[in-house]
């Protein structure tokens, strides 16, 4: 049974590869860590996890685990042959999949996907814009690239809800009559349609805009207030349209 270390380090050695140059590897594959670590590993000072073992194994094109830490396998009908039998017996295996009898068959998963409504009247990131029984657009899509819980979606116009919401994407809104304080929703205020931060505190009801250059919107006791909507998600009309294509 060979070590940790040994197995790192003849496999970045057979790559031509620095410790430095693994390390910059395996942070592109998410696991950040120095040159240092890797030389702790290949001395057998420290050990990496599991699972940053068997990422070190795919950058290091280790495909043979068992093989490279206990030796030969012998459930492998492959480790009884020499590297020219091996060939040969790959050969063969190369024909089977030509031929394409022998090839396991994968089911193919058809995606959940679902019809939804984008009304074309934009609500309003700034003065307001009417929503309600305006023209829209019936797309499908799949829960994949819009929330699940999703109801419908509203085009956004202006910046006052930026960063978080820019001019032209797309808002998607689970339907509902009610909206908790700090959430962000979709309102309609005298006949008026807004995306906003909703504020119910002891100071009344206001819609808060994320662009602090625009005031919050208070609703006066007579105005007509309607919550239409909770936002659950948003994507850029782009996105949209990559995927319909």
């Amino acid at each position: 049974m060979r070590n940790i270390g040994e197995i790192i380090s003849s496999n970045r050695k057979k790559m031509k590869l620095s410790q430095p140059m693994l390390a910059e590897l395996l942070q592109e594959e998410g696991i950040n860590l120095s040159a240092k670590a890797i030389s702790k590993w290949e001395t057998n000072a420290t050990e990496p996890s599991i699972a940053t073992f068997m990422t070190v194994c795919k950058v290091l094109n280790i495909t043979n685990i068992y093989e490279a830490y206990f030796g030969e396998n012998p459930s492998d009908p492959l480790s009884t042959l020499n590297e020219v039998g091996k060939e040969k017996a790959l050969d063969y295996i190369d024909l089977l999949h030509f031929s394409d009898k022998y090839t396991k068959q994968s089911c193919k998963i058809i995606p959940f996907s679902r019809f939804i409504d984008v009304y074309e009247n934009a609500v309003s990131a700034g003065t307001g814009n009417f929503l309600v029984d305006g023209p829209k657009e019936t797309i499908q899509l799949t829960k994949d690239i819009i929330p699940e819980s999703a109801s419908f979606g509203v085009k956004i116009s202006g910046d006052s809800m930026e960063p978080e919401f820019e001019d032209g994407q797309i808002a998607w809104v689970l339907k509902q009559d009610m909206v908790e304080n700090g959430e962000i929703g979709i309102f309609s205020l005298n006949g008026e349609a807004y995306i906003k931060k909703l504020q119910d505190d002891k100071n009344g009801v206001f819609l808060i805009s994320l662009n602090e250059k625009y005031p919050p919107i208070p609703v006066k006791e007579h105005d007509r207030f309607d919550i239409l909507g909770k936002v659950v998600g948003k994507n850029h009309p782009n996105e949209i349209r990559e995927y319909l294509q």
